[in-house]
């Protein structure tokens, strides 16, 4: 009778999430193998459920106490039972931002509250193990590398126990799963590098108490689980857990389950640690180790670790460099530090060459250094942030300059081997390791690292191929020519396909064709011809001949032709004589058959471009022969022609001037010519004569076209600004009114200058703000005036009260009259009119002002007041500095 083995589970799940119900942050699930059952072929293992969650939580409705973990069978994937594990104790991990005072901004809200939830089971031993499950919907809002929304997926945590079937390990069934360490309160900041510690302790021992089990470590994929629905299985929390196959969740663009944090953060498969640079957006990103057991080599489990990773918006300071550069361009090399330092940070850099350290205090630390020498240097960095935090690296610079990677191919047949030949050079040390991508999209062995390889392609097209080459002072470079193109022919490159020889006998050319490829060549006919089987024969053809030509790459062929016509003479003809403006460029062309050209001039040394061209560019300096001479071969021929130059027409508009505002000038030009024009013509008299008026209001520069009639098609062109000066608004200041021999300041504005007349009682004449003394009423007249004598007029009337100052208010006045209409204060040697209101019979303050000159109008709101008395008060201040207060009445007559 057989007897089964049942085992017992210590499952253990960490997955770190944060999940809207619960606000968990994580948890592992693992299990530990105890001992043989108390039944034969069982086993029993303590399972234990590890969850972190958010440390802010204290609703007693979402800290649960007891959770549910469901056991699948491996090989059918079917229910076996469902475990309810209690909550056993609980702890907080806490990030101190104190802890670490060289991080600026360091993170305050890292923190997990710790719970476990454990239970002992006794499970028969079965060939296809065993999977364990707990799941829970759903997940936060907002996680960067996860699909929005974010919150609409749940997670699954898995574990799974081997079987007795395991291939080679006969006692894989007593396992336990490694451990992760918890320490997870670690400060993340973006952009910089950072390492996370997935690193796990495996207890298996052998008999004699040997660890038996190996760890690798990888990135994997989080799995979705639970649901928002009312019905199982899609419910928040679904117990039993939904059966095995598990679905990944969705990432978003960039990241994925073997890159959550980016391309630049990856995982040591030895250590599992997770290092590298983290993103630059901060927020919670979804990060799940793989911890794969290996037992004799065989794998026999692999374990799970979900968390999600806080990044956040810290700044670290950090003395990070690659663990070696390779400068082989030049001695002048660039340094910095491969993160950004907090704002302030002092970086101090020792080059390995005796040179002075350089300090910097720039964001990245970048520095640039001349060398004098190749060689192997030992970079040293200090970076020092105020005065208390320091850090420091150092790294090798190779510096070999004159390294230079090239390559090139020969072949183009899609049927044969392309052979490829590294021609790199270098300066110091040799060429020691090439690694080659042929770009065939057809094969994925497409690689070689000889020096000189061939590769042979089985598709037509563009190929992109890459080099990588090394040197053995350890400069590397990469090469990529993404034009090697495979044909299903060779390619045949000709230097001409039609050509003109002379063949007039006893004259007769011999001509080299020129054709180029790789393989080997054949001409026919071959009459004519020497060397008919290379790709430079020599033809000698008495009439027009096609030679066809044939390219042999071993098996490979493709064929093209060249046209070589014969003439016994050279037609030419330069073309007409023609008449030009002098001082333009012409392009001559002349109609022939000539292959080659020769342009000589009469009178010489007129500008010519290209003497041998057959249409060259000309700017004769008066009338000029071209003689040109034509060849095909021996044959040739001469043609001429005359340009004839003539003069172009005389434009003068006249020298620029200014006017007045609103004035009137005559434009004064000349000319040679037989026609003329001015524009623009709306403010002209007449646009047809040199002499026109002109009245513009603004600043106008009139054109003056001339043409003529006795060869040059061409008008000549001249201008003549008119500027015109802003009008002058003249203000010699309001009427005004003062008291007898008291002194005023005038204030005249509108222009540059001011003048004033006549010039009695002023101190002078001329100014802004010259001082009257009047004993009588009196009016003076001002001018404002520019440099160029535009001018504008005011005045201002000055009435003289032979008292002290004082304000007088009117007893009546009439809205709408003729005279008298508006109740306004008369201010005599008043200096400051503090205010002037106005008060009906209530005491309802109907107007107030303080500006001098302004009055009531009788209305209020817009509407014409009754007859009746109101009182006024009135407080000013002389030119003294002495206060008046004044209060009185004034009747609205109708």
């Amino acid at each position: 009778m057989k007897r089964k083995l049942l085992w017992t589970v210590v499952l253990l799940m960490t997955c770190y999430t944060s999940l809207r119900a619960a606000h968990i942050r994580g948890g592992e699930l693992s299990y530990k193998y105890i001992s043989p059952g108390t039944t034969p072929n069982t086993s029993i293992y303590e399972i234990t459920l590890k969850l972190y969650i958010d440390c802010n939580q204290n609703a007693p409705g979402q800290l649960e106490t007891e959770v549910p973990i469901t056991i699948f069978r491996s090989a059918s994937n079917t229910e076996d039972q469902t475990i309810i594990a209690p909550m056993s104790f609980e702890n907080f991990i806490r990030y101190d931002p104190n802890s670490n005072p060289c991080i600026s901004n360091a993170p305050t809200d890292v923190c997990y509250r710790l719970r476990y939830f454990t239970k002992r089971v006794t499970l028969p031993n079965i060939p296809g193990g065993y999977t364990l499950a707990w799941q829970r919907c759903c997940r936060i809002n907002g996680i960067q590398n996860v699909s929005a929304p974010s919150d609409s997926y749940g997670v699954t945590c898995v574990a799974n126990i081997p079987g007795t079937n395991v291939s080679g390990v006969a006692d894989a069934y007593k396992n336990s799963s490694p451990q992760f360490d918890p320490r997870d309160a670690v400060a993340i900041c973006y952009g910089s590098y950072f390492t996370f510690d997935f690193s796990a302790i495996d207890s298996d021992t052998n008999s004699v108490g040997k660890l038996t089990d190996s760890l690798v470590y990888s990135l994997c994929e989080a799995y979705n689980g639970g649901g928002q629905g009312n019905s199982w299985p899609n419910v928040p929390n679904p117990n039993p857990a939904n059966n095995p196959p598990y679905y990944p969740i969705d990432y978003s663009g960039g990241y994925s389950g073997s890159s959550p944090m980016g391309p630049n953060a990856t995982i040591d498969p030895k250590t599992g640690i997770l290092s590298g640079i983290a993103p630059t957006v901060e927020g919670q990103y979804v990060v799940k180790a793989c911890v794969s057991e290996y037992r004799n080599n065989v794998l026999i489990n692999v374990h799970h670790k979900e968390i999600h990773i806080r990044v956040s918006d810290c700044i670290p300071l950090k003395a990070r460099l690659e663990p070696d550069y390779s400068y082989c361009d030049d001695f002048n090399v660039t340094f910095r530090n491969e993160q950004v330092n907090p704002a302030g940070t002092m970086y101090i850099w020792d080059y390995g060459d005796g040179s002075k350290r350089d300090t910097v205090f720039n964001a990245d630390g970048m520095v640039r250094h001349l060398y004098t020498a190749p060689n192997d240097y030992t970079i040293k960095l200090k970076v020092i942030l105020a005065g208390q935090c320091f850090d420091s690296t150092t790294t090798i610079a190779k510096v070999w300059p004159g390294f230079r990677p090239a390559f090139t191919w020969r072949g183009s047949c899609v049927l044969n081997p392309i052979q490829f030949e590294d021609r790199t050079t270098t300066v110091y040390g040799a060429v020691s390791k090439w690694r080659w991508d042929f770009g065939d999209e057809t094969s994925s062995s497409d690689a070689s690292t000889q020096k000189n390889p061939s590769w042979r392609y089985s598709t037509t097209g563009f190929k992109s191929v890459r080099l990588i080459v090394e040197s053995d002072k350890g400069c590397i470079d990469t090469l990529v020519q993404s034009n090697v193109e495979v044909k299903d022919k060779p390619t045949i490159t000709l230097a001409f396909k039609d050509t003109l020889i002379c063949s007039n006998r006893p004259v007769q050319d011999t001509l080299q064709l020129q054709a180029s490829g790789f393989g080997v060549f054949s001409w026919t006919p071959t009459t004519d011809m020497l060397f008919p089987n290379t790709g430079t024969p020599l033809v000698f053809p008495d009439r027009t001949t096609i030679y066809r030509v044939s390219l042999n790459e071993d098996g490979c062929v493709n064929t093209d032709s060249v046209k070589v016509r014969t003439v016994s003479f050279v037609t030419l003809d330069a073309g007409p004589d023609t008449t030009i403006c002098l001082t333009d460029t012409i392009q001559l062309r002349p109609r022939s058959d000539g292959l080659r050209y020769t342009w000589t001039t009469t009178p010489a040394g007129s500008p010519i471009d290209d003497p041998n061209a057959r249409n060259p560019l000309v700017s004769p300096t008066g009338n000029t022969r071209y003689e040109v001479f034509a060849e095909v071969g021996k044959c040739n021929t001469m043609d001429n022609l005359s340009v004839t130059t003539v003069p172009y027409p005389t434009s003068i508009a006249g020298p620029d001037t200014t006017i007045c505002y609103a004035d009137t000038i005559r434009l004064h030009g000349s000319m040679i010519g037989a026609r003329l024009s001015w524009s623009p013509m709306n403010t002209l008299s007449n646009p047809l004569i040199l002499s026109p008026f002109a009245w513009p209001l603004r600043t106008t520069t009139y054109v003056l076209r001339v043409t003529d009639t006795i060869g040059c098609p061409k008008p000549k062109f001249d201008s003549v600004t008119v500027t015109v000066r802003s009008q002058i608004h003249a203000f010699a200041g309001n009427d005004t009114s003062i008291v007898i021999n008291q002194p005023l300041r005038l204030s005249g504005s509108g222009a540059e200058f001011i003048e004033w007349w006549p010039s009695n009682f002023l101190s002078t004449t001329r100014g802004s703000n010259p001082v009257a003394l009047l004993t009588d009423h009196f009016t003076y007249y001002m001018r404002a005036y520019t440099s160029e004598g535009c001018y504008a007029d005011d005045t201002i009337n000055v009435r003289v009260f032979k008292t002290k100052p004082d304000v007088f208010v009117p007893n009546a006045f009439r809205p709408g009259g003729t005279q008298n209409n508006v109740l306004r204060p008369i201010m005599a040697g008043i200096s400051k009119l503090s205010y002037f209101q106005v008060f009906n019979r209530w005491g309802q303050l109907v107007f107030q002002t303080s500006q001098p000159g302004y009055g009531w109008d009788g209305r209020i709101g817009g509407k014409l007041q009754d007859p009746g008395t109101f009182v006024w008060v009135v407080k000013a201040e002389d030119f003294l500095g002495q206060s008046i207060i004044k209060k009185g009445t004034a009747i609205l007559i109708r």
